[in-house]
């Protein structure tokens, strides 16, 4: 059975789409659908390739019951178009790149995380990364909110009905 695969994507990808994936992964966790799902981040940018996420967001995680410390930043690789079903853009910079680097016949993957989250009002999640701790509690939100809604989305268009079975 093939996993449903996600891939949430930011510019160095320690801050936003490790955070993001972390708190889908610990929806998957409680809600049992881990093993349905293959999850992952990355960058759009090689900046922090194998580094750990931003120690302030491993700790505003950390504070909401999320581990983020095992993860390691890595780049968009070409067979990540190939690899995932959706691929999740935190802002429109990332969202513009993958769409550069995209096969054409994969670029219906791509989407906003925050299109699962219509009711914040808002298309990007701002990077935290030059800001204080206010910043990394507001990208957990916005994170919490879109993967309830991935996983509803995911629900209603039969996805998970069709690995379940």
């Amino acid at each position: 059975m093939k996993k449903i695969g996600i891939l949430f994507v930011c510019m160095g990808n320690i801050c936003r789409s490790p955070t993001a994936e972390g708190v889908f992964r610990a929806l998957l966790t409680q809600r049992r659908l881990s093993d349905l799902f293959e999850v992952d981040s990355a960058g759009t940018h090689a900046y922090h390739v194998g580094d750990a996420p931003d120690l302030r967001a491993q700790k505003a995680a950390r504070d909401r019951g999320i581990e983020l410390k095992h993860l390691r930043a890595r780049k968009v690789a070409a067979a990540d178009f190939e690899k995932f079903d959706v691929i999740l853009a935190m802002d429109s910079d990332n969202f513009s790149i993958l769409q550069d680097i995209c096969p054409e016949t994969h670029k219906d993957k791509i989407k906003y995380l925050l299109d699962f989250a219509p009711q914040l009002n808002q298309r990007e999640v701002p990077d935290p990364y030059y800001g204080g701790a206010y910043g990394f509690e507001r990208v957990l939100d916005m994170a919490e909110a879109a993967a309830e809604g991935l996983l509803e989305f995911l629900t209603r268009e039969g996805v998970l009905s069709k690995q379940a079975g």
